[in-house]
């Protein structure tokens, strides 16, 4: 075992400042989210269809990501059945087999989207943001393939559920 007299390591000093950004961040989420739960509904995005809990979690997530100075927008959430069929027609047209297709998107009567349980979001970074923040504001990211779709974490529960490797698995 080393025994450092006076200043630690440079590497030391940056992990353990990480660490403490890390758990400042999380504790800030939950703070954020309690906000937005106990405002209710007014402070939740305009998201026809979708779940209303899934609604204020994404709108907890948001207001978390903007303290962080990291953009999260909805970039698909509630779809109707024929605009789910429509995509599942264009994939099975871009893919060139509804198999291949469905590891990008599942039919109407499978798809969490049609639910109003699923939201698609963006830019990247904001995707890549919700996929390490998202357990402790309530959302999970389902698929591998797939950094930007989330669903809700399920009541009770104290972790994300392992990523199914595309939509096709599982289901």
């Amino acid at each position: 075992m080393t025994l450092y007299v006076g200043r630690l390591p440079e590497r030391v000093r940056r992990r353990r400042a990480r660490w403490v950004i890390a758990g400042a961040v999380a504790v800030l989420c939950v703070a954020v989210a309690g906000v937005v739960h106990a405002l209710g509904s007014a402070a939740a995005p305009a998201a026809h269809g979708l779940d209303p809990e899934l609604e204020r979690r994404f709108a907890a997530a948001q207001a978390a990501a903007e303290v962080a100075g990291v953009p999260l927008t909805l970039t698909s959430g509630w779809r109707s059945a024929a605009d789910q069929q429509a995509i599942v027609d264009d994939a099975v047209e871009r893919y060139g087999s509804l198999e291949e297709a469905r590891r990008w998107v599942l039919p109407p009567e499978s798809s969490a989207h049609v639910q109003g349980t699923a939201v698609d979001v963006g830019p990247t970074e904001g995707a890549l943001w919700l996929g390490e923040h998202g357990f402790e504001l309530g959302l999970c990211r389902t698929y591998a393939n797939e950094i930007w779709h989330f669903e809700l974490l399920a009541d009770g529960a104290d972790a994300c559920p392992e990523l199914h490797a595309d939509s096709s698995s599982g289901w």
